[in-house]
């Protein structure tokens, strides 16, 4: 819907809820303002991994894919965050440096450093999108947004565990110190959460 200009003026791309509590805007601005952080630091994750990595002729490939599918994420994202007028997180230029310097350093580290990153990354983002779809239980149901805004996030956090498996598949586990790798950098996507969602 949000990628197709046919539905460029449905209500359910161009109108946000107005019957919803003051609780439940915070909740939606919050997540929203998570959701596209998150994707702007997907998308530097990627590209610095690719800075690195994007020559070698089987990570290459498989990076720049996921990397394809997080610019749209964000171009949803984007769309979604004018739609409901979100402000956007004051730390998107962290975000994007983090994100870069994240990827390049565990691609550095090695092919199997940087699918732990994403490996790492990518279990706390779909569980986050996971706790989003129950909060968002509580939205009327009645406005064309919500249920197309469920749907979005459920394809996203599908996609984002599709990028787990593919990481898993690529040896990521291989990686060295991987526990302590994949710990480090799921905790610093916790404390970014907390952070988008309050800034």
């Amino acid at each position: 819907m949000y990628t197709d200009p046919l539905h460029g003026t449905d209500p359910a791309v161009t109108t946000t809820p107005q019957n919803i509590t003051a609780q439940q805007r915070e909740a939606l601005d919050s997540a929203l303002r998570v959701d596209q952080a998150g994707e702007v630091a997907a998308n530097w994750i990627y590209k610095g991994q690719l800075f690195v990595l994007g020559r070698d002729k089987r990570a290459g490939p498989l990076i720049q894919e996921m990397w394809d599918q997080e610019k749209k994420h964000l171009l949803v994202m984007d769309k979604l965050q004018l739609q409901h007028r979100i402000r956007p997180t004051v730390l998107s230029e962290v975000a994007k440096v983090a994100g870069f310097g994240l990827g390049a350093v565990t691609a550095l580290m090695g092919k199997e450093a940087a699918m732990a990153c994403t490996e790492a990354v990518e279990t706390v983002i779909g569980e986050h999108y996971d706790d989003q779809l129950k909060e968002m239980e509580s939205l009327p149901h009645d406005h064309p947004s919500v249920p197309l805004l469920k749907d979005v996030v459920r394809e996203f956090r599908d996609d984002e565990l599709e990028h787990l498996d593919t990481a898993v598949e690529n040896f990521s586990q291989r990686a060295p110190a991987h526990a302590l790798l994949s710990s480090m950098v799921g905790v610093g996507c916790k404390i970014a959460i907390e952070l988008c969602k309050r800034f």
